[in-house]
């Protein structure tokens, strides 16, 4: 497929399957021998001078060298994590660095806005909060170490949507990048790192020594115009980049990198999010790629703000265990209008999976899913009305989503067990599945049943095997897939300046 952002290579999920739970992803180990990858993100890159004498206060100084860069907003001032006694020896703890840094940038935030750069080494850090109109820019070969001391994590209270942690009932620790009730905020960078050192983490919610859920690497709650972009994320405690309650919301040119055997790891996940754009991002998973999210049960319903207006293109996948999207299985406060086309998974569970629950109300609706390459898959299609994890026993059993609207169109899948496993709920049945011009080619060993469906209704068109009855045949019609442009999608990029190294 031309559209694919990266070179498929036979990278892959042997390496892997291999890694342990305590295993970690390492640059030298997966890194090094990966050509330069965002295509067409990047802008062209200037070396404009050797590297000059750090400036010692935050002011629009002379470049004497600079990296041009894609971005929403350029700022005005500028400086360095030094400046504020930063020490990138791997070993050192920069939190305060961090933390005094980015107070003081704070005062610019009216005046053009202020820049943070992080400079080539290995920096230390526990949880940091950003700040509006700010940028934190990552210099190639600069590697953020998630702190293995918890006392650097503070703690949160649960999200209102959810009730409860996801590991634990109680609070949840803050991610190591955290904003929150901010506008125009950029993390980006010329593919530097941030290494979440998750191995500690992932051992003990295996022993279940956990009372609190585990950090994340990004989270940005209540926040308006968000820009993540051309940086590596490689073992994340638990999920990866979550943007919550918010809007305008740009992720792309992203490489996230986990065992995949490592819990819940998930790639992205935009959770009761508006007007959001995910691009040309290659992720390796122990969890979904993307999972799409909206609150969970009686909490979902409560709080009430979906996720909507979400445009996914130009994404790679491998994960074994899960999807390469998945939409939900906390949905409870909706999911509408998602534009998913030009995907690529390779050892991957499932294509585009729908989870959802009696209790989960709301609604997923009007997707649309186009132009997907699947290789070595367990399922192509799969949706399941009976995910029944619940944040307590107080869920409504009354309370039934609606799934309705479901489009996909324009499939080649290699090397799949199952062509679909398709299962609504009783008395309630996904309605609106439509599925057209999808070739499937089985493994060598296929089950028998390859279209298993209950409770659900559709129609077929230029399918391959043979789909199930209640998906019956409907002769040459394609499936729709909108024409018109969200406006997330018209957001240009300007090219700024990071300068000072």
């Amino acid at each position: 497929m031309d559209s694919v952002p990266f070179p498929i290579r036979t990278l892959i999920s042997s390496h892997f399957t291999n890694l342990s739970q305590k295993s970690q992803i390492t640059m030298e180990s997966f890194l090094q021998p990966r050509k330069s990858h965002i295509i067409g993100i990047i802008a062209t890159i200037l070396i404009l001078g050797s590297v000059g004498i750090r400036v010692a206060e935050c002011r629009a100084a002379r470049r004497l060298a600079s990296i041009d860069y894609p971005a929403i907003s350029c700022r005005k001032h500028s400086a360095v994590l030094t400046d504020f006694g930063g020490v990138g020896d791997g070993k050192t703890s920069n939190t305060k660095a961090f933390q005094s840094a980015i107070s003081n940038l704070s005062q610019y935030a009216s005046d053009g806005g202020g820049q943070l750069i992080v400079p080539s080494g290995k920096w230390l850090t526990g949880s940091f909060n950003l700040t509006s109109h700010f940028t934190l820019f990552l210099h190639k070969d600069a590697v953020l170490l998630g702190s293995q001391d918890e006392s650097e994590w503070p703690l949160l209270p649960v999200l209102p949507s959810y009730g409860r942690g996801r590991d634990a009932p109680n609070g949840r620790f803050s991610s190591l990048i955290f904003g929150t009730n901010l506008t125009d905020v950029i993390v980006t960078g010329n593919n530097g790192t941030i290494d979440g050192q998750g191995s500690s983490w992932w051992d003990k919610f295996h022993k279940d020594q956990l009372n609190v859920t585990r950090p994340y690497l990004v989270e940005i709650m209540y926040s308006d115009q968000i820009q993540i972009s051309n940086i590596t994320l490689i073992n994340s405690p638990s999920w990866v980049v979550h943007p919550i309650y918010s809007s305008n919301v740009i992720i792309n040119g992203l490489t996230i990198l986990a065992p995949v055997d490592s819990p819940n790891t998930d790639g992205i996940n935009p959770d009761s999010c508006t007007n959001v754009r995910i691009e040309d991002c290659y992720i390796v998973s122990g969890d979904d790629c993307i999972a799409v999210k909206s609150g969970w049960d009686e909490y979902g319903i409560k709080f009430g703000m979906p996720t909507q207006h979400l445009v996914i293109r130009r994404i790679t996948c491998i994960s074994p265990d899960s999807a390469t999207i998945a939409l939900g299985s906390e949905m409870s406060g909706g999911i509408n209008d998602v534009r998913a086309e030009d995907i690529t998974a390779i050892n991957t569970e499932s294509g585009v999976r729908i989870k959802t629950a009696v209790g989960r109300g709301a609604y997923v609706k009007d997707i649309f899913v186009r132009r997907m390459t699947l290789n070595t898959m367990k399922y192509v299609f799969w949706m399941t009305g009976s995910y029944g994890s619940h944040p307590g026993p107080g869920f409504d059993p009354k309370a039934l989503p609606n799934i309705t609207g479901i489009n996909y169109r324009d499939v080649t899948a290699n090397n799949v067990t199952y062509s679909a496993r398709l299962d609504g709920i009783e008395g309630n049945p996904f309605t609106g599945i439509c599925i057209s011009n999808v070739t499937i080619t089985l493994t060598e060993n296929p089950k028998k049943l390859q279209w298993n469906c209950t409770n659900v209704e559709g129609v077929t068109s230029n399918v391959t095997p043979q789909p199930c009855d209640l998906l019956p045949l409907k002769e040459k019609i394609d499936c729709p897939f909108p024409d018109d442009k969200l406006p997330i999608e018209n957001v240009q990029f300007k090219t700024c300046s990071s300068s000072n190294f």
